[in-house]
């Protein structure tokens, strides 16, 4: 073991990188050699450890297993073709997780535990970084309540870990939606804005029975009305009517994400009239009725940009037109440039490790 910065380092003794097939990549199935871990318990963060990436042990009364406290982010890190590497935003993400912590009663995570960790662990790792159009290693920060006992009130102990997994794409094919008119991801006051991992449990069912339906995903509404468009599965939503760019506002129910926010940004860098306005789902059926309606598509880290080719609302389905040069495709493009460091950065997004 070595000591570097007050981490502790454990290296394996021999990487599997040898046996991976870049090219046969499944999202989120394949982790890196090393991973990261720190405990927060008597009212302090303990030593960080990078260890080899492997099992953790935990007791049946763990509390996370019991109440539920998770959270979670998603990051990207990108390799150009000079072979440096660079994270995205990356401190929008940790001032998320805190907000997440916060929200759930949990600690939050010191800016030199997540960042220094986070960038010490993708330099043990840096060979999984690599370079290729759509290839990026996804990091997993997250934390867990780790106390044994099953009494209802906030743990003592929390356990913060980053695992990171070399990804290709996210979806594969075409996806069309289903608005919802029942389920609900989230409500006034709850956890919507959080990465909260209950989040996403909770849109499982509702999901399946569009799969059932033959729709990839759920455009979410409201849930005091149903009538009004939030998120687009784990994403958030944008849509494009005549040459306006609209996305629903932030608030509490809806995640502010950070491919979001970068989004907003370089529409409005193009030139492209943007607002953050409340979009209805009668909007939405009106404007593929008279042709108003161009684009729809969500935004994530993971996905980057998911184009959505149609849609079904409860009285009504519609194909999206096809268009030469969507806005989707120009945006993401730009994204992209930025985070392969293959164009200016005049926002200071890109930071390299």
């Amino acid at each position: 073991m070595t000591n570097t910065h007050e981490i502790v380092i454990e290296k394996v003794k021999t990487s599997k990188i040898n046996s991976i097939n870049f090219d046969q990549l499944t999202f989120g199935k394949t982790f890196t050699d090393h991973m990261l871990e720190c405990t927060w318990r008597d009212g302090g963060w303990q030593e960080v450890q990078i260890k080899p990436y492997g099992p953790i042990q935990v007791e049946p009364s763990c509390k996370v297993f019991h109440y539920g406290q998770a959270i979670f982010e998603g990051m990207k890190a990108f390799k150009d073709a000079s072979g440096d590497v660079f994270l995205f935003r990356p401190e929008d993400n940790w001032l998320r997780f805190n907000a997440s912590a916060k929200r759930l009663a949990m600690p939050e995570v010191p800016e030199e535990v997540f960042m220094d960790g986070l960038k010490k662990l993708i330099q043990l790792d840096e060979q999984w970084v690599r370079y290729g159009e759509g290839l990026s290693l996804y990091l997993r920060p997250f934390m867990i309540a780790s106390e044994n006992g099953v009494a209802a009130a906030p743990a003592t102990e929390y356990k913060f870990m980053i695992v990171m997994s070399p990804a290709f794409a996210y979806y594969t094919g075409d996806v069309r939606v289903v608005i919802a008119s029942q389920f609900s991801r989230a409500a006034d006051g709850g956890v919507g804005y959080a990465k909260a991992a209950g989040n996403y449990a909770a849109s499982f069912y509702p999901n399946n029975l569009a799969l059932e339906e033959g729709y990839q995903q759920i455009i979410w509404t409201d849930a005091a009305s149903h009538q009004y468009l939030e998120e687009a599965g784990t994403m958030n939503i944008f849509v494009r009517f005549g040459d306006t760019l609209v996305t629903a506002p932030h608030n509490d129910r809806i995640l502010n994400g950070v491919t979001r926010r970068s989004i907003i940004q370089l529409a409005k860098d193009h030139g492209i009239k943007m607002e953050e306005r409340r979009i209805s789902v009668s909007e939405l059926v009106e404007g593929a009725k008279d042709g108003s309606l161009k684009e729809i598509f969500g935004t994530g880290t993971a996905a980057v940009i998911v184009p959505i080719k149609g849609f079904k609302s409860e009285e009504f389905t519609c194909e999206l037109p096809v268009l030469d040069q969507p806005y989707a495709k120009t945006l993401k493009e730009a994204l992209k440039d930025i985070q392969y460091n293959r164009a200016d950065d005049p926002h200071g997004w890109r930071m390299k490790i």
